[in-house]
């Protein structure tokens, strides 16, 4: 890239400022407060200006511009200095610009809060979500039902653990579900190119941060969980967007995954 360098003496920047005076004839200071004037800056040394052949924007020159024209009007002391405070208004008002940058490719991070909320779930038919009676190693899962009086003892408590997403969304809010003095949690995987499904995963260790694609597979435990209405609540997998918890009408079918529009119901009640 060509550029061409030019320094200005203080003696060109005096010039420059006889040949464009203020309409009264004379220079007035923009920071007239004496105890201001004490704070200074030499302004002896040579100014180095830079000429480049990119094209610069209309905004970026009449920044120049402005300064420039400030500049000339900034009286000089006697001494040959400059007010300190003036030359750094200009500075901020004209060249510094603020902009928000955001890493590319960040990677997704929730932290879990404090708060843990102990309830039984229900879905809008009032069936209770309930544990396999026979559950396999490899297939531990949930069933809904519908209990009575007799059948209590086999509903099953949950521990559900909000969670603070470093780039917040407006999907709900993020929720890990775990059974209540277990290692169990809710979570929704997948296998090959198979549709996700939902089962009960154990899981050692505390779960204080969670992060998109972890090798653990722990984010597969995340459901952001929207309120409907005033008294429902969905939960749609955070690692599989617009898959959500669903039941069957009727009793002990598999609590799955599902899409909506669906047959089944997504809407689920919280109950103490």
């Amino acid at each position: 890239m060509e550029r061409l360098e030019r320094y200005i003496l203080p003696s060109d920047a005096l010039e420059t400022d006889l040949i464009y005076p203020d309409s009264a004839g004379f220079d007035e200071p923009d920071c007239p407060d004496q105890l201001c004037m004490m704070c200074q800056c030499d302004m002896h040394k040579d100014i180095k200006l830079e000429l480049s052949p990119h094209p610069h924007s209309m905004r970026k020159v009449v920044n120049i511009v402005i300064a420039v024209e400030k500049l000339k009007h900034i009286k000089k002391m006697s001494s040959g200095k400059f007010c300190e405070d003036a030359l750094l208004n200009i500075i901020l008002e004209n060249v510094i610009e603020e902009r928000l940058v955001k890493p590319l490719n960040a990677t997704q991070t929730y932290c879990k809060t404090s708060r843990t909320l102990q309830c039984s779930v229900c879905d809008k038919y009032k069936k209770t979500l309930v544990q396999s009676n026979k559950p396999t190693n490899k297939d531990l899962h949930l069933k809904a039902v519908t209990l009575s009086a007799g059948t209590i003892q086999y509903k099953v408590q949950f521990s559900m653990s909000p969670y603070v997403s470093s780039d917040p969304q407006n999907n709900g809010q993020p929720v890990c579900l775990g059974i209540s003095n277990s290692n169990l949690y809710i979570a929704c995987t997948q296998s090959g190119g198979s549709p996700p499904v939902l089962l009960l995963k154990e899981v050692s260790g505390p779960l204080n941060t969670i992060t998109a694609g972890d090798p653990n597979g722990y984010d597969s435990l995340l459901f952001f969980r929207k309120e409907t209405g005033t008294d429902y609540n969905t939960f749609e997998s955070v690692k599989y967007p617009g898959w959500f918890i669903s039941t069957a009408f009727d009793d002990w079918k598999r609590v799955e995954m599902s899409q909506v529009p669906t047959d089944r119901t997504t809407d689920f009640t919280l109950e103490d």
